[in-house]
C-alpha cells in the first residue's frame, strides 16, 4: 500500500475566518455566510436595506400596475471610470423599471463570489450598491451568496431584480411608436461603453471618459409630469442605440430615419471609436434613454428633459417614416443613406 497521498483537490472543512479573501465557507450558508452579510453587505448597504433576514420580503405596494424586472451584471473590469459594478447594477435595474414609467421601489440584491475575491473589493462593490440605492430612493429587501470555486468564476458576478408601480394612465410599449413621431434622446451616447474600454488592460488609450451611469426614473418621472404621451421609453444599454431602435422599429412596424449631424457624441467618444473601428450607434450606454412622442409634443418633452440633470443634452435626433417599415436608417452629411443595424454579437465584451 502506497504511502503516498494526492491532496490535489482538497479543501479544508473548517476555513480560517479572519481571511482577506473570499473561501468556499462564505457560500456554505453557515456562520461564515452570516458574518459576510451581517457584517460587509448590511453596513455597506447603509439605510438602503431592510435586515429582516427572511427567506422572502413582505412588501407593501400602492395602488397601481407593477413593473417587474431582472438583469445580471458581469462588467469587467469590475471598477471603471464613473463606476463600478456595484451602482450598475442598481442603475441598470432601476432603469429597467423607469422605462415603463415605473416608479421602482424594492430591489433584490444576488452575489456569485468567486473563490479568493478580495474582500476589500467586495466592500467597496457593496458600499456603492448602498449608495446607488439610496440615491434612486430604493430599498434593497431580499438577497443572495454563493461561492464558486476559483477558475469558475471572474470575481463578482451581481443580480438584481426589481418591483416599481405605474401609475395610472401611463401606457409605454416599443409597439406603440407612430409614424410620424418624433425619436428623442437624453445626451451624449456611446459614453458608458467607451468609459470601461478605456481602463480595460491592453487597450487603453487615454481618455478621460467617465461611465454615464445613473438612474433615470426621476428625468421620466418629469417628462411625464408635462402631461404629454409618452410612446416609447427605453435605455440603450447593450447594443446602444442602434440595437434600441431597431427593436423598436420591428415591436411597432414603423421605419426610424436618423439624422447623423443630430447625433450627440463627444469628441473623445468619437475618436475613441474612430481608433477602436466602433460605431458609437452600436457602444453602450448605462444613463441615456431613447424616448419617442408625437412630434407635436416633442419640444415640450425636450424643455422638461433639459430641465433634469439627467436630460441637460437631450435633443432630438430622427423621426418614425412610413418607408422602410422595421428598418432604422441614418441620413449622412452627405445627404446620403445608410442602413443602421443590428450588432451581429458584441461589440464590447462584458460592459454590463
Amino acid at each position: 500500500m502506497s504511502n503516498d497521498l494526492d491532496f490535489e483537490g482538497w479543501v479544508c472543512p473548517l476555513p480560517l475566518r479572519d481571511t482577506p479573501t473570499i473561501v468556499m465557507g462564505h457560500g456554505g450558508g453557515g456562520a461564515m455566510s452570516g458574518e459576510l452579510i451581517e457584517q460587509l453587505f448590511l453596513p455597506a448597504f447603509g439605510g438602503a436595506a431592510r435586515a429582516e433576514l427572511g427567506d422572502s420580503a413582505v412588501l407593501e405596494v400602492p395602488a397601481g400596475r407593477l413593473a417587474f424586472s431582472t438583469d445580471s451584471f458581469v462588467v469587467k473590469p469590475m471598477f471603471f471610470p464613473g463606476g463600478c459594478i456595484g451602482d450598475l447594477a442598481v442603475n441598470g435595474t432601476v432603469n429597467d423599471l423607469a422605462m415603463s414609467g415605473a416608479t421602482p421601489l424594492y430591489l433584490s440584491t444576488a452575489f456569485i463570489l468567486a473563490e479568493g475575491t478580495p474582500i476589500t473589493d467586495i466592500g467597496r462593490v457593496a458600499m456603492a450598491i448602498g449608495k446607488a440605492a439610496e440615491v434612486a430612493g430604493v430599498q434593497l429587501v431580499t438577497g443572495d451568496t454563493k461561492v464558486v470555486d476559483s477558475g469558475s468564476g471572474d470575481g463578482i458576478f451581481i443580480n438584481t431584480a426589481g418591483i416599481g408601480v405605474i401609475p395610472d394612465g401611463v401606457d409605454i410599449s416599443p409597439a406603440r411608436a407612430q409614424v410620424g413621431d418624433a425619436v428623442l434622446v437624453s445626451g451624449d451616447i456611446g459614453v458608458h461603453g467607451i468609459a470601461v474600454m478605456s481602463c480595460r488592460e491592453g487597450l487603453e488609450f487615454g481618455t478621460t471618459v467617465e461611465s454615464d451611469c445613473a438612474p433615470l426614473h426621476g428625468l421620466v418621472a418629469d417628462m411625464l409630469a408635462t402631461g404629454v404621451d409618452v410612446h416609447v421609453l427605453r435605455d440603450p444599454t447593450r447594443g446602444g442605440v442602434s440595437a434600441t431602435l431597431n427593436e423598436i422599429a420591428k415591436a411597432s412596424g414603423v421605419g426610424v430615419e436618423l439624422v447623423e449631424k443630430d447625433l450627440p457624441i463627444q469628441a473623445e467618444v468619437k475618436d475613441a471609436c474612430g481608433l477602436l473601428g466602433l460605431d458609437p450607434l452600436q457602444v453602450a450606454n448605462e444613463g441615456k434613454l431613447i424616448a419617442i412622442v408625437a412630434a407635436e409634443d416633442a419640444e415640450e418633452v425636450l424643455a422638461a428633459m433639459r430641465q433634469h440633470p439627467r436630460g441637460a443634452g437631450a435633443r432630438r435626433i430622427g423621426t418614425c417614416v412610413a418607408e422602410h417599415p422595421q428598418m432604422v436608417v441614418a441620413r449622412t452629411g452627405l445627404g446620403g443613406t445608410r442602413v443602421v443595424d443590428l450588432p451581429i454579437g458584441e461589440q464590447l465584451p462584458r460592459i454590463c
